[in-house]
């Protein structure tokens, strides 16, 4: 089971998720829609026309020995900068999406020790809503600052738990997908032979379409001649790529080749989307560049010192 924590920060809560299969639960207490059996539906999977109202109901179960009271809200979800993972906004952040179209019929409740209360939901999509994806979560979020998580600084935690929403709202779809802005930093011995080199690439994942995509991304690198010198599906991407989102990645190619000149190119799919980019790959030892322009200075200067030497014979 997995669950959203929330980090309060001077002043600034960050919501954080993963992917998962079941109610969203972090071992005190669980966020799901009602059903007649708990655990049914982990998530609000909905889907409306412009302009529909949708109804709903939300159950939050307390765990503990004790009272709980929680602060209920809706956010809009994003893929967050640092790995692509599953967020969403605080309650105080402007919401545009499901976070200000949905409402729940209690702000606050108090659940009982292993009890669970269940609250109506409305879900009020607006005539000129876009068509596609809008994903969110329902929040319910312990407003307490745990002290015995406060630090010499003043950090405290928050914990709150969201069941994820995902609102389809009905029209045309437009899956798209790109690779921007490849970049290769290569980091290699002084002498040749002698240690270990490897490059980093760093990459720009964007979803530029209007639905969730989970996407793939094959990776290969050429040499010289189109020899292939490196070939792999990068596993470090997000699962799931949000409506108008997009992450930074890196990968690390361990053992790059230490001379070398090729073309690095990556290749982005999801369904009904395939987009291509590439960007070239130069390596070159620091003692053999530091060769090179001690040669190519020293003719330099010999050509220099003779073309003078022509000018003043004429």
């Amino acid at each position: 089971m997995r669950h959203i924590h929330v980090l309060l920060l001077a002043g600034v809560l960050l919501l954080i998720g993963a992917p998962a299969a079941d109610a969203a639960d972090n071992g005190s207490w669980s966020v799901f829609p009602a059903t007649a059996r708990a655990g049914q539906r982990p998530y609000f999977y909905l889907s409306a026309d412009p302009g529909a109202t949708l109804h709903d109901k939300v159950t939050v179960t307390n765990k503990t020995d004790r009272p709980q009271s929680f602060r209920l809200y809706a956010a809009d979800a994003y893929n967050t900068a640092r790995d692509g993972g599953f967020a969403v906004r605080t309650r105080d952040e402007k919401q545009s999406s499901v976070g200000a179209w949905a409402r729940t019929g209690r702000d606050r409740v108090t659940v009982e020790p292993h009890g669970s209360v269940t609250v109506p939901v409305t879900i009020a999509v607006p005539e000129n809503a876009e068509p596609g994806d809008h994903p969110g979560a329902l929040v319910a979020l312990d407003e307490r600052i745990d002290p015995a998580d406060a630090g010499a600084v003043a950090v405290g935690i928050q914990k709150a738990v969201g069941a994820r929403i995902y609102l389809r709202v009905n029209g045309p779809t437009m899956p798209a997908l790109s690779v921007d802005d490849i970049r290769v930093e290569h980091t290699q011995p002084l002498v040749p032979g002698t240690g270990k080199s490897r490059a980093v690439i760093s990459y720009t994942l964007h979803n530029r379409g209007n639905v969730t995509l989970s996407p793939k991304v094959a990776l290969k690198a050429e040499g010289l001649f189109g020899r292939t010198l490196l070939a792999r599906d990068l596993k470090k991407i997000p699962s799931e790529l949000l409506p108008r989102q997009q992450v930074r990645l890196t990968e690390q190619w361990a053992g790059a080749p230490q001379l070398e000149w090729g073309e690095i190119r990556l290749t982005a799919s999801a369904r009904e989307t395939r987009e291509s980019a590439t960007a070239s790959y130069f390596a070159l030892p620091w003692l053999v560049a530091g060769i090179l322009l001690v040669i190519v200075g020293g003719g330099t200067g010999m050509w220099v010192r003779a073309r003078r030497g022509r000018t003043r014979t004429a």
